[in-house]
Parts: structure tokens; C-alpha cells; sequence
């Protein structure tokens, strides 16, 4: 079992977006988790909350943003029970070799992701 947590201020996330908008949300993030995001009250704390996410999943790797890995290879959508869910593709997906297990949280300054990988 391996295991990655990572957290992030959301005014460092909202000022990324403000500054580089388009351009980092398309690299970033799906278009399902942009719809996601874009629909909650406040936004940059679900973008945080997914960013960390995916920070998390990579430190669980120990790969870190390498060997060809991209943003988008990592998807955090919600289940029917609004529980966070992984959805990998690409170089990730050949990567885990496991079960993926994340949980997220976050305040109006701070999200927090842990990541459980099952091998």
C-alpha cells in the first residue's frame, strides 16, 4: 500500500486561473471536472480540491509529473453518492497496478487530497 496527500491554498488556485485561465484549465483539468467545478457555488475550492487530488495520486505513485504523464490522465469526478471517484487514463492507467482509494476536503482557504493506492 502506498499513500499521497497533498493540500493547496485556493487563492494560489483562483489566482492561477485569473492569470492564466483558458490555457491552465484545459491542461489541468477534464471537461467533466471543469463542468463540476464551474457549477459549485465556489469554484476554486472544487479545482483545489482536485488539484490536490492529483498531486496526491502522484506522490502515492512516486513518480511525481514524469515518465509522460499528463493532468489529464487523472480524472476526480463524484459518484452517485457525491463520494470523490478516480478515472485514469493514459500513462497513470499503465502505472497503477492497483485500486485507487481518495478523499478530499476543503475550506474557503485550504483543500486537502490523500490518496490510498492498493497494490
Amino acid at each position: 500500500m502506498k499513500v499521497g496527500i497533498d493540500i493547496v491554498e485556493t487563492s494560489r488556485i483562483k489566482a492561477t486561473i485569473e492569470r492564466f485561465g483558458e490555457r491552465f484549465l484545459t491542461r489541468v483539468f477534464t471537461v467533466s471536472e471543469r463542468e463540476f467545478c464551474d457549477s459549485r457555488a465556489d469554484p476554486y475550492q472544487s479545482y483545489g480540491a482536485r488539484f490536490a487530488a492529483k498531486e496526491a495520486i502522484l506522490k502515492a505513485l512516486g513518480t511525481g509529473k514524469s515518465e509522460g504523464i499528463r493532468w489529464q490522465d487523472m480524472e476526480i469526478i463524484d459518484d452517485e453518492h457525491s463520494r470523490p471517484e478516480v478515472r485514469l487514463y493514459g500513462k497513470v492507467q499503465e502505472l497503477v497496478a492497483g485500486k485507487l482509494h481518495i478523499s478530499l476536503s476543503h475550506t474557503a482557504q485550504l483543500a486537502v487530497a490523500i490518496c490510498v493506492l492498493e497494490e
